[in-house]
C-alpha cells in the first residue's frame, strides 16, 4: 500500500478512523444500551412471544454486530478504491 502522498495518507486514515468510531458507537449503543440501559422500556414490546430488552441482550447485538461487519467491510472496500490502495488487479 503506497500514498502518493503524506496528505493523501492523513485523508485516508481519517476516514477509516471515522468508519471505525461511527460502527463502534452504533454496537455500544445496541448491545450495552439496549441490552442493559433501556432493556425495561424495550421489554414493554414482544417479538414473538419474547420481550424486545431480552432479544437484544441475547441475540440482537449479535446481529447487528454481524452487519456491522459486514458493512465495514464493504465501506473500506469503497474507500480502498478511492485512494487506490485496494487489491484488484
Amino acid at each position: 500500500m503506497a500514498f502518493e502522498s503524506k496528505e493523501q495518507s492523513k485523508a485516508y486514515w481519517d476516514r477509516n478512523v471515522k468508519l471505525m468510531t461511527v460502527l463502534l458507537v452504533i454496537w455500544f449503543v445496541v448491545s450495552f444500551g439496549c441490552g442493559i440501559l433501556f432493556v425495561d422500556a424495550l421489554n414493554t414490546i414482544q417479538i414473538g412471544g419474547y420481550k424486545l430488552g431480552f432479544w437484544f441482550a441475547q441475540q440482537g447485538s449479535i446481529y447487528v454486530f454481524l452487519g456491522i461487519i459486514f458493512v465495514y467491510a464493504r465501506e473500506m472496500r469503497k474507500l480502498d478504491r478511492e485512494f487506490g490502495v485496494d487489491d484488484d488487479d
